[in-house]
């Protein structure tokens, strides 16, 4: 089932949910979130519940950025290449209703790009934004990614520092996004070689 928030937000430092008192701590917010929390799970980016996540992460993007955001030009991220084996997609629910997205686009060279983070405004400052990017890291090594890598606009500073705070690098353009300001990548650490997943 949809979520029924308003407005989106990235991983935000915000001190504590809209819909957790605020004289309950953050830790007790994080636990009261996880708890109801199914584990984020790979979808079907078609689906009513992704397509809801996007339609949110797009209204977002268009009110944040200085000059708003078109999707028609920005780089390729279709729901081909969010669906294995191309990439994957991800919808995180708190009992019935998405709150959260994140996907995987893979390269051949085993690079992958981060794209289409999203978190909904009731869990701003439980770091789901920071879960979300744990998950899709996860999926990455599993499918043999060495490399990730992610552009963001200059706007939406809480996900930048997300991603310095994790571990990326920021790095020379790897891509013409038109509404990218930052560039990042991240080594995977590697592990015991397994088979390729999209080999079998």
């Amino acid at each position: 089932m949809r979520q029924t928030a308003g407005h989106a937000r990235y991983a935000s430092p915000a001190p504590e949910s809209k819909n957790v008192p605020c004289s309950i701590s953050a830790a007790m917010s994080w636990h009261l979130l996880t708890a109801g929390m199914d584990q984020s799970a790979i979808g079907d980016p078609a689906s009513e519940d992704a397509q809801f996540c996007l339609s949110r992460y797009f209204q977002e993007l268009n009110t944040r950025f200085e000059t708003g955001f078109d999707v028609t030009q920005s780089i390729s991220a279709n729901i081909e290449e969010f669906t294995e084996p191309a990439g994957l997609f991800l919808v995180a629910r708190l009992r019935s209703d998405s709150i959260g997205c994140g996907a995987l686009k893979f390269h051949h060279d085993q690079t992958a790009e981060i794209k289409r983070i999203w978190v909904a405004d009731s869990t701003r400052g439980l770091s789901l934004g920071r879960r979300l990017l744990s998950e899709l890291e996860q999926h990455a090594a599993d499918w043999r990614t060495t490399v990730l890598r992610l552009e963001t606009n200059q706007s939406p500073s809480e996900a930048i520092n997300l991603y310095r705070s994790a571990g990326y690098s920021e790095v020379e353009a790897f891509n013409d996004e038109p509404h990218a300001h930052h560039w990042f990548e991240k080594i995977l650490k590697t592990q015991a070689p397994s088979p390729d997943p999209r080999l079998s």
